[in-house]
Parts: C-alpha cells; sequence; structure tokens
C-alpha cells in the first residue's frame, strides 16, 4: 500500500468514526473542532474526507495481488 493509499485510508476511517459519533451520540466532532458544519473550515475537511472515501473504492477494486505485491529488493 503506498503512501496516498494509507492517507486516504485514515481519512476515510476519521470520517466513518465522526459518523459513528453522530449516529450513536449525535455529536459532531469536526463542527465542535471547527465551530460549526457550516464553517468554511469544516466543509474543505468534509469534502476532503468525502474525496478520500471516493478513493478508497479504487483500493477496494485493485486485485490482492496488485495491492500484496512489494518491490523487488534492489542489489
Amino acid at each position: 500500500m503506498n503512501g496516498l493509499q494509507r492517507t486516504a485510508l485514515v481519512l476515510a476511517i476519521i470520517g466513518a468514526i465522526n459518523w459513528g459519533l453522530i449516529g450513536f451520540f449525535g455529536f459532531d466532532l469536526i463542527a465542535a473542532i471547527f465551530g460549526s458544519q457550516a464553517a468554511a473550515m469544516s466543509r474543505v475537511i468534509y469534502a476532503i474526507v468525502g474525496i478520500a472515501g471516493l478513493y478508497c473504492i479504487s483500493i477496494l477494486m485493485k486485485p490482492d495481488e496488485e495491492m500484496e505485491r512489494s518491490p523487488e529488493p534492489q542489489r
């Protein structure tokens, strides 16, 4: 897994945790940190997390062999 894939996965996990907090407790962590859901920074964070989630779809669709393949060590 390369750096972009790991970053996208971390952002998607953050989004999932935030949605879990909203669902279970009615608490939006991103809105609490950045002021409100309508705050510009909150909207940027929501957009970045959304894009990361969409990118994770491509990770899901990759064959297992491609994900597990590691580069050969250089001699």
